[in-house]
């Protein structure tokens, strides 16, 4: 049956539904970003390997030539389970960065992997 000829609360029933939480992340101003950017970029890799980091990386300003904030979308139980996990990394730990947390239900989307057995790479798009 498609999609258009289910009842509308079947389609609603069908999505989803899935609970993630995003921070939306902003520099203080002062130094210690650069120096502390290896140690960030290691927990997030830690994050990413438990299976707790959904996605990260940085946001770009429309009109900007650079980044001007970063985003955390994380798998955590509560917004007090997502602020322990934020606080851990080095940026927050050390007052260089706030953020601003969010509850989101993903509902629709897609992901296309592709993988390739003969030369053993993979794509993501």
């Amino acid at each position: 049956m498609a999609e258009k000829e289910k009842p509308f609360d079947q389609i609603m029933a069908g999505l989803l539904h899935k609970e993630l939480y995003i921070a939306v992340t902003e520099p203080l101003g002062g130094p210690g970003l650069a120096e502390h950017l290896e140690a960030h970029i290691h927990g997030q890799i830690e994050m990413e390997r438990k299976h707790i980091l959904f996605g990260a990386g940085p946001l770009q300003d429309e009109g900007k030539d650079k980044p001007t904030r970063g985003m955390f979308i994380i798998r955590a139980k509560s917004f007090e389970d997502a602020r322990k996990i934020l606080d851990e990394d080095v940026f927050h730990k050390k007052g260089l960065r706030k953020y601003k947390l969010y509850r989101w239900s993903m509902n629709e989307g897609s992901i296309n992997v592709t993988i390739n057995y003969s030369d053993q790479t993979a794509k993501i798009d």
